[in-house]
């Protein structure tokens, strides 16, 4: 019989942007290093049925599975943490719930019940965790509740969280993530906030078993105590859980703390092994390394307000640590808003001090011109330039106007009416733009990819067949390819299934390389994506000739 799976609830308490997917990280990425089977599960209280739908400025990167679903980053998180592909099932939002209990009772599979939100919407709940630890074959479910204790559209999923440890006390723990403030005019670390999460958490009836004290430094001895007793928690049971140089170091800082035994404790089980030593081996490598690379993101979704907004391109900025990383390096990052291209062509120039530059994926009209200016001045003066989805795209209408001298070239998601439509709208799109069925109908997910003999892309994987996973509605339009090859745009690798342009490389370019697939989806901190790997080899050979 296989064992029962232990499940592991995680919330937030006092504000958002605590780092609770990087807390679910790095615990289940200990107690993988302690030889279990883990799994871990987002929950995100908006009534979206997904996130492809919200804005990056607002809610962040939109993570893609490998089944096509299109999720919170934290699931992003999750894979790189655990070096693992989730599937829809570790997804779950408000949305999707509500929709499956609508379904399902039009369906007349209630019998003719009174549908009501307790208990009928927490056993939703309770039925998608169960599928996704099913799925998962997980020993031990870590499950993240968003949002913060105490409001509202996350009380049902607590609600199920609670039904959950009265069925089995022995199967579910729960763990709050907390934060606690250091007030410049007083110098003194806070716990009544914390306090207060805990008695909205214990009014919607569940008690937490450890406390993660999450703050500009360590918890000290006398706060511990303080929140032991207000909070009626084990002092070693209150975990320290400060601001870290890189979030990679988090797993290693729970390790310290012995969160992971101590969780196995409480479950009655013992650890199988204990190593991180990989994970260590990657960190005191990263802090020796003194050398950096300078790369330059040319995009739109970088600010809100006041504020820079790296977690729209979450991913990316990963996987360019990753590859920088293993080539002995730590990068630099630098935004560059697209749109002071269009305002001063001058501003140009300043793209000569970076060792290599990426326009990311993307929608819309805003900043286009700009990238597109700045691809083709990398583009002249041999920087080398990643293109992802949209960067791809944008990259065959810079060299679609600028050699081939189709002026007017562009892709119709912007001009509909160009003459020269080089990037063209996949036919089954259509009818969904027209019908209004936006939300879940791009090509989403994995696709299989061929790559062509002699090309840089095939020198990177290594083999001739990959899988990458996709999020668009555009593509490169066949009918301009062989146009585009004469002049040295090359296709180097393309969907067997349905002969789409899947990856471009220029030829007598140091790297000028764009992709219709989101690679930054598959890379992690002990296995770097290939492409990426190969971008920055090519930024630090630039970076030795200059």
């Amino acid at each position: 019989m296989p064992k029962p799976t232990r499940y592991i609830f995680v919330m937030g308490g006092v504000l958002s942007g605590l780092g609770k997917g990087i807390a679910v990280s790095s615990i289940a990425r200990e107690l993988q290093g302690l030889g279990y089977r883990v799994s871990a599960m987002k929950i995100d209280p908006y009534v979206n049925v997904d996130a492809g739908t919200m804005n990056p400025t607002e809610h962040g990167e939109v993570f893609v599975t490998k089944d096509g679903l299109e999720t919170d980053q934290d699931i992003g998180n999750y894979e790189r943490f655990l070096q693992v592909e989730l599937t829809r099932d570790s997804y779950m939002t408000t949305g999707q719930v509500y929709l499956s209990v609508i379904r399902r009772e039009r369906n007349l599979e209630y019998h003719g019940k009174t549908v009501r939100p307790v208990p009928d919407i927490p056993a939703e709940v309770i039925r998608r965790i169960k599928r996704a630890a099913q799925v998962t074959k997980a020993e031990l479910m870590i499950i993240e509740i968003g949002g913060t204790v105490g409001e509202y559209e996350n009380l049902l999923f607590l609600e199920a969280a609670r039904m959950m440890h009265l069925q089995d006390s022995t199967a579910v723990q729960f763990i709050l993530v907390s934060y606690l403030p250091i007030p410049s005019k007083l110098g003194e670390m806070k716990t009544k906030p914390t306090q207060h999460a805990v008695r909205a958490l214990n009014a919607a009836g569940i008690h937490p078993d450890f406390v993660l004290c999450r703050g500009e430094r360590s918890i000290d001895q006398p706060r511990r105590e303080r929140i032991s007793v207000f909070c009626n928690v084990h002092p070693d049971d209150v975990i320290s859980a400060p601001d870290v140089d890189s979030v990679y170091q988090v797993p290693i800082n729970f390790e310290r703390e012995q969160l992971g035994q101590k969780i196995l404790g409480k479950f009655f089980l013992k650890p199988r092994r204990r190593d991180l030593r990989d994970w260590r081996r990657l960190l005191q490598r990263v802090q020796r390394l003194r050398r950096s690379v300078r790369i330059g993101m040319v995009g739109k979704y970088f600010t809100t307000g006041e504020f820079t907004l790296s977690d729209s391109y979450l991913s990316v900025i990963e996987s360019i640590k990753h590859a920088s990383w293993q080539a002995g390096c730590t990068p630099n990052i630098s935004w560059i808003d697209a749109e002071s291209f269009e305002r001063d062509r001058r501003l140009l120039r300043t793209l000569e001090r970076f060792d290599g530059i990426i326009v990311p994926g993307g929608f819309g009209v805003r900043g286009v011109n700009g990238k597109i200016a700045a691809i083709e001045y990398v583009r002249r003066q041999r920087i080398p330039y990643f293109g992802l989805c949209y960067g791809l795209q944008l990259a065959v209408v810079e060299f679609a106007r600028h050699v081939l001298k189709l002026s007017r070239a562009h892709t119709t998601e912007i001009d509909a009416k160009t003459p020269y439509p080089v990037i063209d709208m996949l036919p089954e799109q259509r009818a969904k733009l027209v019908a209004r069925d936006f939300g879940g109908t791009m090509r989403l997910g994995e696709f299989r990819c061929r790559l062509r003999a002699g090309t840089r892309a095939l020198d990177a994987y290594g083999r001739r067949d990959i899988r990458e996973r996709h999020r668009h509605r555009y593509e490169v339009n066949n009918r301009y390819r062989t146009a585009l090859e004469r002049k040295g745009l090359r296709v180097a690798g393309f969907n067997p299934e349905r002969d789409l342009v899947e990856i471009m490389e220029l030829q007598n370019h140091p790297f000028f390389l764009g992709v219709q697939f989101h690679p930054e989806f598959k890379s992690y901190p002990l296995a770097p994506h290939p492409l990426f790997a190969s971008f920055i080899t090519a930024a630090l050979h630039r970076q030795r000739r200059r």
